[in-house]
């Protein structure tokens, strides 16, 4: 199982004083060099913690698998087609007025741009996945727009209390092998822990998690080469070795 870091937060850190402290850039080379296996970064449209010349930095400065976030706009997939050999980018609902991602994307419902914008990144040689809730429906017009992959949101699990994970681990279980038989891979993510992560990288169709703000927090305490290890620790217990 891949662990990719999300680095959105080093950059809040850094905008809520202005200036270059702290480096996305640098951090995320502190993950890669603690067991990481790849960074996610999530532009947004209204530049609230990534920017665009951290994006060109990530692309021209770090040799991993490097997954870039975006909403379905043209402003995004044009910006993503100048990436020569971007690995992977997850297309994620977007709203300027909420705080983090509050749920997966309504596929079904979503605009006819989403279908072009998959095409687009298809033909970039970019993985093309979509952020979508634990629900067959979704992940079924998923695969009929043509995605390659499905990020599962982990989030109501995670935010869930101890008595309720089971049930709803179980779901993301039973959809991660709905789209593992509908020949997509299989990611998941969002507000993911260490108390979190066992039963999640547990489920053998799941080939990537990817983890952000928590990682960002527990850095604080231990900085990122020990917080990405344990990390990485936990899912290589939870996976049988």
């Amino acid at each position: 199982m891949r662990l990719s870091v999300n680095i959105d937060h080093v950059a809040t850190l850094r905008n809520a004083r202005g200036g270059a402290h702290p480096c996305p850039v640098a951090m995320a080379r502190l993950c890669l060099d603690a067991g990481a296996d790849g960074i996610t970064f999530h532009l947004r449209e209204d530049r609230r913690h990534i920017r665009d010349a951290d994006v060109r930095r990530l692309h021209a400065e770090l040799r991993t698998r490097l997954t870039f976030e975006m909403a379905a706009t043209p402003e995004m997939v044009a910006i993503a087609e100048g990436l020569p050999g971007l690995a992977a980018c997850c297309f994620v609902p977007e709203k300027r007025e909420e705080l983090t991602t509050e749920g997966g994307l309504d596929v079904r419902r979503a605009g006819p741009f989403l279908a072009e914008a998959i095409a687009r990144m298809a033909a970039h040689g970019t993985e093309v996945s979509l952020f979508v809730e634990p629900d067959a429906v979704q992940i079924e017009a998923a695969a009929r727009l043509g995605a390659q992959a499905v990020e599962l949101h982990t989030g109501r699990y995670a935010d869930a209390a101890p008595e309720a994970r089971p049930a709803l681990a179980a779901r993301l279980a039973e959809a991660a092998r709905v789209a593992a038989g509908l020949g997509l891979a299989v990611h998941a993510g969002h507000g993911l822990s260490f108390e979190t992560i066992g039963p999640v990288a547990a489920i053998p169709e799941i080939s990537e998690v990817s983890i952000g703000h928590f990682l960002v927090g527990a850095a604080l305490a231990e900085g990122f080469p020990g917080a990405v290890a344990r990390m990485r620790g936990l899912i290589r217990a939870a996976r049988g070795g």
